[in-house]
């Protein structure tokens, strides 16, 4: 996969949208269209459908030049050899831990994203080590339809302290990219306005044409 700091896209094989799709020619969707990464959630799944439809994925994203995120399961993170594992708050900090480097084995590359919801989050998952922080949300979303939205006073907030790769995340979609890309925002998070589209490559170009020209400016 390309640098951290490269990735404009970030999209996702997220089963609660999949609507009988396969996994891994969403996937391949995804990365026709112009994704940098790719995550893996899967909510109500077992671990073992987990890690079986993520070595379906990974070959897809492999070939892409694409990184690989699994959402919550490290350890399948780790036996699979992907690139990423997301986690969130409860994941990290109300499990006890307080720097990444805790949460590998020797010599692995695995890199670690965590979620944040407020400054002081942000603030203690870059002294953690992590290679990259979720901002949001942005706005009400489905996806987590108990969460507070952060509202782009946060992405205005993170524009200017956050010193690692930052996603925005949260109800993003092509009513409301061009006013998170002007609060600051880089790099953003899409789910379910991609997942949902018709053509769901074309959708993600589209998104990948929108960040682009923010690169551009």
């Amino acid at each position: 996969m390309k640098p951290l700091a490269d990735c404009q896209l970030y999209t996702f094989v997220d089963t609660a949208y999949l609507h009988g799709r396969a996994p891994e020619l969403v996937a391949q969707q995804l990365c026709d269209g112009g994704s940098d990464l790719i995550q893996l959630r899967a909510k109500n799944s077992t671990a073992d459908e987990i890690r079986r439809m993520a070595e379906k994925i990974l070959p897809v994203t492999r070939r892409a030049n694409v990184g690989l995120v699994i959402n919550d399961h490290l350890e399948i993170a780790k036996e699979i050899g992907a690139d990423i594992c997301h986690l969130g708050q409860e994941d990290f900090f109300d499990a006890g831990f307080t720097h990444v480097a805790e949460l590998k084995t020797k010599n692995s590359k695995l890199k670690i994203g965590l979620s944040t919801h407020a400054p002081a989050q942000a603030q203690r998952a870059l002294a953690a080590g992590a290679k990259y922080l979720a901002i949001g949300p942005i706005y009400a979303t489905g996806t987590k339809p108990t969460a507070k939205p952060v509202t782009l006073d946060y992405v205005r907030w993170a524009a200017t302290n956050v010193t690692v790769p930052w996603f925005s995340i949260g109800g993003i979609n092509l009513q409301t990219i061009d006013e998170v890309l002007a609060a600051g925002a880089k790099r953003i998070c899409v789910v379910s306005a991609i997942l949902n589209a018709p053509d769901i490559a074309k959708a993600c170009a589209e998104f990948r044409r929108r960040t682009d020209s923010i690169q551009n400016r």
